[in-house]
């Protein structure tokens, strides 16, 4: 047996600004959304991460969710392929109302920044040379 796909699933407080966000990224939306989902594709190799409802995911979890202001579940790395590039995703993270909590900055190798999506989930973009 083996694995075909592996995709995220994280909550939406309000799935039209999770569009808006993602959207303004340049993400592709996965299909068409639902009245508890939107799902984009974050990466040539088709990764997807689903947003759910929170009641909805809390549901699916059999558990309570966590509160991302103050605490994560996961980091999603986004790969860039220069430095400059990971500039230009800053500019664009900002303009589309993303909320910065790790400024750029040389990572052993390579150079990075974190940011927060509308919800508090946090993902950086990442250039790692070679990779």
């Amino acid at each position: 047996m083996k694995t075909r796909m592996i995709w995220g699933n994280l909550v939406s407080n309000d799935l039209q600004k999770t569009i808006q966000f993602y959207t303004a990224l340049g993400f592709k939306q996965n299909g068409k959304e639902t009245d508890e989902l939107v799902s984009f594709i974050f990466a040539e190799n088709n990764f997807i991460i689903n947003f759910f409802t929170a009641k909805r995911f809390e549901n699916a979890l059999r558990s309570k969710l966590t509160d991302t202001t103050s605490n994560n579940e996961i980091i999603f790395s986004l790969s860039a392929d220069s430095r400059e590039e990971v500039g230009l995703w800053l500019e664009k993270v900002k303009k589309a109302g993303g909320k910065i909590f790790s400024e750029p900055e040389n990572f052993e190798k390579g150079y990075t920044f974190g940011f927060t999506d509308p919800d508090g989930h946090k993902f950086n973009f990442l250039y790692w040379p070679g990779m």
